[in-house]
């Protein structure tokens, strides 16, 4: 097992463990983050608050592996987030009151290190999942966000 993996699994086991001092430890100070619904994350504390707002959210958190992969300095999980929404979530699209259902969300990091901590760290998961899963969206559909400001409209192809 490399550094990137190693420092990959005590990542993960902090964060079921709810330990935040042991999580900032594990993040180069200027660490940089992105997450889908955050974005562009600046410093190992933000990235912790990110991390932990999700954990406060879900006191029952768990993570179970789907597969592991390490290059070099680079190491990935893929798997599900799963635990029942009984705090509120805090995120930069504002509060989510507690919804009591259960989440098993599907997900993905995928963090660079040097000198044994983490440097880089990318989530991957699909918000409006997210957002079914905890009934934010209307039942059977889901609100899309309009599109941005002068972005491109797609025009509709007919296929016969």
């Amino acid at each position: 097992m490399g550094r990137a993996r190693e420092t990959m699994d005590h990542i993960t086991e902090a964060i079921v463990a709810g330990d935040r001092d042991a999580l900032r430890q594990l993040y180069a100070d200027d660490a940089v983050g992105e997450a889908p619904d955050a974005g562009r994350l600046d410093g190992a504390d933000a990235i912790v608050e990110y991390v932990m707002s999700l954990r406060r959210a879900l006191p029952d958190l768990s993570w179970e592996a789907r597969a592991t992969f390490e290059d070099a300095d680079s190491a990935l999980d893929e798997g599900w987030i799963v635990g029942t929404h009984t705090e509120t979530l805090s995120s930069p699209e504002g509060d989510v009151p507690p919804t009591g259902r259960p989440l098993r969300l599907r997900e993905c990091d995928v963090i660079t290190v040097r000198d044994g901590r983490a440097v880089s760290h990318r989530f991957y998961y699909d918000r409006l999942d997210l957002a079914s899963q905890l009934g934010l969206t209307e039942s059977g559909t889901a609100a899309v966000p309009a599109p941005r400001a002068g972005a491109e409209q797609a025009s509709e192809t007919v296929i016969p």
